[in-house]
């Protein structure tokens, strides 16, 4: 458990600082982080660091695809670990 929680903490500090060094980047019209590795980012783990840095940043908040796709994936996520530790 414990390296689940050090797994799930360093994950999401990536995710967050890439949404922040993203929307830096936006702002001052430089050679953006891909949308792939943003969402790869979320996919194995890093939703909330990325939840946290959209709302902190009012980054991708446009974006349908992060706005409800995010949201999704923390779900799925916070359930298949439920069901996964719960056994």
């Amino acid at each position: 458990m414990g390296w689940l929680f050090l797994y799930l903490l360093i994950i999401n500090t990536v995710s967050f600082f890439l949404f922040r060094r993203d929307k830096i980047r936006a702002e001052r019209g430089q050679w953006r982080i891909s949308e792939k590795v943003l969402f790869r980012m979320v996919l194995i783990g890093g939703g909330a660091g990325a939840l946290l840095a959209m709302k902190k940043y009012r980054h991708k908040t446009q974006k349908l695809g992060f706005t409800w796709g995010i949201p999704i994936c923390i779900l799925i996520q916070g359930l298949v670990l439920f069901f996964f530790l719960s056994e």
